[in-house]
């Protein structure tokens, strides 16, 4: 017969343990902090280029 083998996966599995609630808010704060962050940073470089051409636009057709 074949020799079986010990999974890797489920004895990582095994032992996972569940996080301590202080520790779950402050990863969850710390993330959302970071998508507020990265938020901002889009909303200004990705429109920043069409904000500045409609204003050179505006101000040349004056």
């Amino acid at each position: 017969m074949a020799k079986q083998h010990k999974n890797p996966f489920k004895e990582l599995e095994a032992s996972l343990r569940e996080a301590p609630p202080g520790m779950k808010k402050k990863v969850m704060n710390d993330i959302a902090a970071a998508k507020l962050i990265m938020d901002m940073a889009s909303l200004f470089s990705i429109n920043l280029g069409s904000a500045l051409r409609k204003l050179f636009r505006t101000l040349g057709e004056n």
